[in-house]
């Protein structure tokens, strides 16, 4: 499955390490980066394969033997599908001998990411690499779907009545609701105090009413108050950021 270009590429970390998993990830799912997490290096290569021109950073220190990650890069390079997608190495080693073998002999175009730098100089390595490789696109942000998830709901108290939905997919920039009940107010209205519940966690923030999606009267985008705490865009973003996971990991490939 050939990705499109304008929506940007999928970012796969296959055995990433800690630091990459509990801070990075969150770094570059803000910056409007689609990224996941594998742990397993044979459905990694089968990713590629269905999401030709995707992006797979590999930690070479986990999972395979050297010699059996030369290996493995050499046959994705040989892979008539898979090699259309980058390879890029993560890893604390700073062998010179090591990243010339990675950086001119296997010729891996996302470069060779010494973790050992420290997390920001890793991060924005990282985030120059994914730039180089117009990895995002021309998307802006990442939009989840959440559809069926029962624990994403919202209400609002309107002047008029309580209001109650269903939270079809959500980005950082607003979310899709089915509303239980016909929506009275007006579009463009501007909604004080929405509560937005994402599983374990609660948000409280302002949003403009849009109007309805042709069809269906109930649905209604919700865009979200630029004056909104970091700390519920960074819940906003974990939750997206678990979502878009569930999605690649039940893929059946």
């Amino acid at each position: 499955m050939e990705q499109n270009d304008f929506l940007g590429k999928k970012v796969f970390f296959l055995y990433p390490q800690s630091v990459i998993q509990d801070s990075v990830l969150d770094t570059l799912i803000m910056s409007g980066f689609e990224v996941y997490t594998l742990h397993d290096h044979q459905r990694a290569r089968l990713l590629l394969t269905h999401f030709a021109g995707s992006i797979l950073f590999i930690n070479i220190d986990q999972g395979l033997q050297e010699r059996e990650w030369e290996a493995y890069i050499r046959s994705i390079q040989e892979d008539p599908v898979a090699k259309e997608s980058r390879l890029g190495i993560l890893s604390y080693n700073t062998d010179q001998k090591l990243m010339q073998k990675y950086l001119i002999d296997l010729a891996i175009p996302c470069g060779y990411v010494q973790l050992k730098l420290g997390l920001q100089a890793s991060t924005e390595i990282l985030l120059a690499a994914l730039k180089a490789n117009e990895a995002k696109g021309r998307r802006k942000c990442i939009r989840a779907f959440c559809i069926d998830d029962e624990y994403a709901t919202m209400n609002y108290k309107g002047p008029d009545a309580m209001y109650y939905g269903k939270l079809l997919d959500i980005s950082s920039a607003g979310v899709a609701v089915r509303f239980e009940q016909p929506i009275t107010m007006p579009a463009n209205t501007l909604l004080r105090g929405i509560q937005l519940k994402l599983r374990s966690s609660l948000i409280m923030t302002d949003g403009v009413l849009m109007g309805p999606r042709p069809g269906d009267r109930h649905v209604r985008v919700i865009l979200f108050s630029h004056r909104m705490s970091h700390q519920d865009k960074l819940a906003i973003h974990h939750y997206i950021k678990r979502r878009i996971q569930h999605h690649i990991d039940q893929l059946k490939i």
